[in-house]
């Protein structure tokens, strides 16, 4: 079953057209049929093609074999699109995806949003406006057109995009803290800063949430091995293995960003995906419901107001 919120960009939009923004490698027929055997839903509501959505307006279309075809020539699953507006496009990156190309990574999130909006015909290439490290999960935004991405970049440098991560650490951590050890970049250390807050602790583990207000590479995985707590899976740093984590447990939850028509904060959020809530779980750490829903369930991808 594929399941999303009709964003700020689809919504407005006849419902065919909100659909095949979505779903753009899918034949306008195909689509209409869809919708003529009452498959695409609000609800236990099958709409109609003549319906205007409503942006935030939870659609979900009934499951078949050329359905899930046509959502993996997609490139981008529908449900991985987190936020969209006329500047801006948000994709969740899952684990072990890298965010540009490079050697060994020709399969990567910026050609996959380069083929989704190649198949929209979108008159325009997407930029990403900052980075993930590739065992990192979680929203990237990309600017739409070289015009919307250097805003985005001089915001981003201005700190006015902030994101936040969630971390399982082998150790004890206090309740809330800051990390200020410096974290080499271009060959040189520099001065960086972390802070966190604890949200749970079981035995030898911590769950905690860090806003990283320098932006370093590897700066949260090097700041928390450097405090005794290296995050679990992080081979690199000296964080414990645990079976079935081939990757650090290191996710972005948290996206924050002006809006460039109207300056509006939005937040877009993202819980952690089913094989971190597992991990978790195996641990004996408990999630609060602000991040304990399922990423995987396009309902949980949602931008809010602030």
């Amino acid at each position: 079953m594929q399941s999303w919120q009709v964003s700020n960009f689809e919504g407005g939009h006849l419902l065919l057209d909100a659909l095949a923004l979505r779903l753009p490698a899918a034949p306008r027929a195909f689509l209409h049929q869809l919708v003529r055997k009452g498959r695409v839903r609000y609800g236990d509501r099958a709409l109609a093609a003549d319906e205007v959505v409503a942006s935030g307006t939870l659609l979900t279309i009934l499951p078949s074999t050329r359905l899930a075809e046509l959502v993996g020539l997609c490139g981008i699953p529908p449900q991985t699109i987190l936020y969209e507006d006329q500047h801006a496009l948000v994709i969740y990156k899952p684990a072990g995806l890298a965010v540009h190309q490079a050697v060994g990574h020709d399969d990567n999130l910026t050609s996959r949003a380069a083929h989704f909006l190649d198949l929209r015909r979108a008159p325009y290439r997407a930029a990403p406006v900052h980075r993930l490290d590739i065992g990192t999960s979680g929203p990237v935004l990309f600017g739409k057109g070289r015009p919307a991405t250097g805003q985005y970049g001089r915001l981003l440098m201005a700190g006015r995009i902030s994101k936040g991560y969630l971390a399982l650490v082998a150790g004890e951590a206090p309740t809330r803290g800051e990390l200020t050890t410096p974290v080499p970049e271009g060959g040189v250390l520099k001065p960086s800063l972390t802070r966190y807050r604890l949200l749970s602790a079981a035995g030898a583990f911590c769950l905690l949430e860090l806003d990283l207000l320098t932006g370093r590479p590897h700066q949260a995985r090097r700041q928390l091995a450097n405090a005794g707590w290296p995050i679990v899976g992080d081979r690199r740093y000296g964080g414990p293995a645990r079976p079935g984590l081939e990757h650090p447990f290191l996710h972005c939850h948290r996206l924050c960003f002006p809006s460039l028509d109207t300056d509006e904060l939005r937040r877009v959020a993202c819980p952690l995906p089913p094989p971190l809530t597992e991990i978790l779980a195996a641990t004996g750490l408990n999630l609060t419901m602000e991040f304990a829903v399922s990423a995987e369930n396009a309902a949980d991808f949602h931008d809010e107001r602030l």
